[in-house]
């Protein structure tokens, strides 16, 4: 399955195998452990795999996923959002505008490489000296590639019972984030349609 950095963001909210919900960035520790994680997705840029995040980084981490979840619910809709945080989901607008300045804050020039056997290549140069600043705004900017592109067009909200997960639809009748959560899903069914039985036929007549 392939892998988007902006949905790993929003994944960072998730069941937690007991019935609740857990947050992988709770902590600074945690949020240290997920970008490290994500190293292969960031590419080298910035050095994910040598960050430290403080009480600070993380801070900003979680709000810009904050915005990314509510842009998620926009793009599910009417469809319902993910239950882990549709009541306290910040604005469309308001998101929109933190994604955006979030991603402005590191500035990046394009440039070309062109051996003399060989296509060119092309790549983006920072001007940021800060590795943090070039973190946030990176997951940012997949953001806006993530929500900008077709994918968006197949992403959903697992409505498995206790799941939380947007995901991204790989083929045309797929309902949940994984197959365990399409188990529960159907074992639940089964199990109100045996209820609704059971209840019918104890009723008076």
């Amino acid at each position: 399955m392939e892998r988007w950095l902006a949905l790993e963001l929003a994944s960072t909210i998730r069941h937690d195998g007991d019935g609740g919900v857990t947050d992988d960035l709770a902590t600074a520790h945690g949020t240290t452990r997920w970008i490290q994680a994500q190293a292969d997705l960031l590419a080298g840029h910035p050095p994910a795999g040598k960050l430290t995040a403080d009480e600070g980084l993380r801070s900003e981490i979680t709000e810009l996923r904050r915005a990314v979840r509510a842009l998620f619910a926009r793009a599910v809709s009417p469809a319902p959002p993910s239950s882990a945080d549709a009541q306290r989901l910040m604005s469309a607008d308001q998101a929109l505008a933190h994604l955006n300045t979030v991603a402005a804050r590191e500035p990046v020039v394009p440039q070309m490489d062109w051996l003399p056997e060989g296509a060119p290549a092309t790549r983006l140069l920072s001007a940021e000296n800060d590795p943090k600043v070039r973190l946030v705004a990176a997951l940012a900017r997949a953001a806006i590639d993530f929500l900008g592109g077709p994918q968006r067009e197949q992403l959903r909200a697992c409505t498995a019972p206790r799941c939380v997960r947007y995901f991204v639809k790989s083929h045309g009748r797929q309902e949940w984030c994984k197959p365990s959560c399409g188990n529960r899903a159907r074992a639940a069914r089964h199990y109100r349609r045996q209820r609704m039985a059971a209840d019918g036929s104890s009723a008076p007549s």
